[in-house]
């Protein structure tokens, strides 16, 4: 699990970085996911890593709620997911998945973790920092994401699919040709890369 663990942190330490450096006024900020705010977006994150926990039958620890301290809600459910990297038999628990089955490790790799750097941008976007995805996150995403044979990416782009009001990703966006590597994987996913709440 070493390489999921220092993947997830390394992920996680970015994230908490755009989390802390929010100012109080743009909490309830437009984020490039419709209907989100950023708050929103990290409210998803949160809600995410509760997810990873239920095959353990364990709730997040008690902490405050994003509405209360949005840094503080992040960094209580982080340390309940790197507990989990750290504990060999927690993480190696075998679960079910849409996916599939596979270890609790390797669905924290696919889900809060892969959902970090993509969540990341929009709450960069939302809040005017620095939006640049760390590119060895870039290339792991698009290549994940093109070998998805096309009825699992259907589904991806399909609202609902995997439960009522879950939206994976949207319809792609059209850029041009020349468009950076982190745009058109935006694009790919229905990330506008020129997205701006202004």
């Amino acid at each position: 699990m070493g390489e999921i663990a220092n993947r997830y942190r390394r992920r996680a330490d970015a994230f908490d970085r755009k989390v802390a450096a929010v100012r109080p006024g743009q909490w309830d900020d437009p984020s490039p996911c419709e209907k989100w705010t950023a708050r929103d977006v990290v409210r998803h994150i949160i809600d995410m890593h509760g997810v990873i926990l239920r095959p353990l039958g364990r709730p997040l620890s008690d902490a405050p709620s994003v509405d209360e301290d949005p840094v503080a809600a992040f960094r209580s459910a982080r340390a309940d997911v790197e507990a989990i990297l750290a504990d060999p038999s927690l993480a190696g628990t075998e679960c079910e998945t849409p996916a599939g089955t596979m270890t609790l490790g390797e669905h924290i790799d696919k889900v809060p973790s892969a959902d970090l750097p993509l969540h990341g941008w929009d709450l960069a976007k939302a809040t005017g920092q620095d939006d640049t995805i760390d590119p060895a996150d870039v290339a792991y995403h698009w290549t994940a994401i093109t070998a998805l044979p096309g009825d699992v990416l259907e589904k991806y782009r399909t609202p609902g699919a995997f439960g009522p009001g879950v939206e994976v990703f949207g319809p792609e966006v059209r850029i041009g040709q020349d468009a950076s590597p982190q745009d058109r994987l935006l694009a790919f996913i229905g990330r506008d890369p020129q997205w701006s709440p202004w």
